[in-house]
């Protein structure tokens, strides 16, 4: 039987694809950064491995309905830094 693989949305540009193509972003009490091994706790939110969709989550201010609150400017700089340092 084959095994089914995991989907997720990116919250950026709504595409759904394979759960191992996207980064996900994790809030964790009041931190909020990437998650490279996809294991970190906390509720979590995928975004696509594309720089296009990390600069649409800061424009659009995606992660403030993601998580259900406001998320400064300062966090999405450092998650695109990140991002561009992985």
């Amino acid at each position: 039987m084959e095994k089914k693989v995991p989907m997720r949305t990116c919250i950026a540009c709504r595409t759904s694809k394979p759960k191992r193509e996207l980064i996900r972003v994790v809030k964790f009490g009041e931190d909020i950064k990437l998650d490279l091994t996809g294991k970190a706790n906390g509720r979590g939110a995928y975004v696509c491995n594309d720089i296009e969709c990390i600069k649409k989550l800061k424009k659009g201010k995606m992660l403030n309905r993601a998580f259900s609150c406001q998320v400064p400017d300062e966090t999405y700089d450092l998650i695109t830094e990140e991002f561009l340092g992985k």
